[in-house]
């Protein structure tokens, strides 16, 4: 039997709902308002959070892991490293988040009576084995915390403590690589583990399986995977690790990650992996996963977008950054402050380039295909710029010194100094220009070009470099992270006025 519990409205939305670098998303209700956690991996703060109120448009309301007590990521981690794959929820009357951090910490968890914050320091669980920590919790109280593999253990979440050995309950489907990203939900008489399986990349998929109770036995489901985008044109792939939504009216979502990949063969996605949202209906007892397209059919409940869209100019009015903005690993209050010149962003270099893991570098997200980075740097006591960043290995930036501007291309062992020019003395207004490729000269074709150059008084836009872009994705570069473009110090101090992303999709 079919049970439909999506109803048609005539209204699209968006998909991707959260654009850009927001990888694994873990989705939790708490009465009308949802709230939705992403991976941060090497970027301080850590574990970016979202409120909304119809699972389509989401404002961010902090970031979970902002001090160092609870995000401790060494200088010398690895870029993909850091914060894996939380999973947020809401149970008797708190909010809880459990992460894993692969850069020595391990699997932690925090707990808030406010997503918007404060976070609790972590409680460790050193019992807690494998990445992707899921928490359940059943009829009796007992809390389950099941981890990619997929193992489970019951454990005390407030102190931290596990009951007994870990054990496998499942292993997924058979010859599906990599079964991770586990969560377990009690949904009518049964209890659902959705999972992960295939790898992050373009065979990714989700399987589901079902038991009477927590611990199993499961069974699988006969038509898993129950979502997958592998072996299909379809433009967005990579389609995995979901987290389940029941909304108001009892229709069900699944936020999912997905990728966008542009160009030629094989296709290249920089942004990342972003935030989906599918709708999901339920037949004889099994989750049925509907369209992920660019356009959604909008759920029927009322729209809540945000009152001002997040895309904004920022000016460093503030003492406190936006919390979009993120740093390399740790952002200490010396090298990075908006206090000691009113009304400017002042970054202290400590590393000497975008090559070092301890820059000084503060930037945001690209969120879209198409987009117009600016900033107003003053360098008269320093040097620095402007850079689209996807890992020490793989960035362009342009880099201004008193009386000059440079484009450097960092390509794995490759870097190389491209275009220079003088500029006169005075603050600079640095750019960047990234335009999406929309007509494919041959299979080989990028995925999108980087404008890069300075403007001049009258705004007249002085083209240093063009760049290919393919060599800033993950088909590149590796790694699990997407473009963050913003500002960095390379020596002394610089001081930037303000800072412009203007999407151009």
């Amino acid at each position: 039997m079919r049970v439909s519990t999506v109803p048609a409205t005539g209204r699209t939305v968006s998909n991707p709902v959260i654009p850009g670098f927001h990888p694994d998303p873990s989705v939790c209700r708490a009465g009308d308002d949802y709230y939705l956690a992403c991976s941060s991996f090497e970027y301080f703060p850590g574990v970016p959070l979202f409120h909304s109120r119809d699972l389509v448009h989401w404002t961010q309301i902090g970031n979970a892991l902002d001090r160092p007590s609870q995000l401790r990521l060494p200088l010398d981690s690895p870029s993909s490293g850091g914060i894996y794959a939380p999973t947020l929820r809401h149970h008797d009357g708190r909010f809880w988040l459990i992460v894993t951090n692969v850069s020595g910490d391990g699997n932690l968890l925090f707990t808030a009576t406010d997503p918007a914050g404060p976070w609790s320091d972590p409680i460790p669980l050193p019992g807690v084995h494998g990445i992707d920590p899921d928490l359940a919790w059943d009829d009796d109280g007992v809390c389950w915390c099941t981890t990619a593999g997929v193992g489970q253990v019951s454990l005390d979440p407030h102190t931290g403590e596990t009951t007994g050995p870990q054990r496998r309950i499942w292993s997924g489907t058979p010859g599906a690589k990599a079964p991770e990203a586990p969560h377990l939900y009690r949904i009518g008489d049964y209890w659902y583990l959705l999972i992960a399986e295939g790898g992050t990349e373009r065979c990714h998929g989700v399987s589901v399986a079902r038991g009477r109770t927590p611990t199993g036995p499961f069974e699988p489901c006969p038509h898993n995977p129950v979502l997958t985008h592998r072996g299909t044109d379809h433009p967005v792939q990579n389609t995995g690790h979901a987290d389940l939504a029941q909304a108001p009216d009892g229709s069900w979502w699944m936020v999912l990650l997905g990728v966008r990949p542009g160009g030629g063969t094989p296709g290249w996605h920089v942004l990342g992996r972003e935030t989906f949202l599918a709708p999901v209906d339920w037949v004889d007892g099994w989750p049925v996963v509907g369209e992920v397209p660019s356009v959604l059919p909008a759920p029927a409940w009322p729209l809540h977008p945000p009152a001002a869209a997040p895309d904004a100019r920022d000016d460093f009015d503030l003492s406190e950054l936006a919390p979009h903005w993120v740093s390399l690993r740790h952002r200490p209050a010396e090298a990075c402050t908006t206090k000691e010149r009113p009304g400017s962003l002042t970054l202290r270099a400590r590393g000497g380039s975008l090559d070092d893991t301890d820059v000084t570098f503060v930037g945001r997200r690209q969120q879209h295909l198409s987009c117009r980075v600016r900033a107003l740097a003053d360098v008269t006591e320093g040097r620095g710029g402007l850079a689209v960043r996807l890992d020490e290995h793989h960035h362009y930036d342009i880099e201004a010194t008193p009386g000059e501007v440079l484009v450097r291309a960092r390509v794995g062992p490759l870097n190389t100094v491209v275009a220079s020019r003088p500029i006169p003395a005075g603050p600079v207004v640095l750019r960047i220009d990234v335009t999406a490729t929309r007509t494919l000269q041959d299979a080989r074709t990028g995925p999108d070009t980087v404008r890069i150059g300075v403007e001049e008084p009258d705004g007249t836009f002085l083209e240093l470099a063009l760049l290919d872009g393919r060599y800033l994705s993950t088909e590149v570069a590796g790694g699990f992270t997407g473009r963050v473009i913003g500002m960095f110090a390379a020596a002394g101090s610089v001081h930037f006025d303000w800072f412009d992303y203007e999407p151009l999709d």
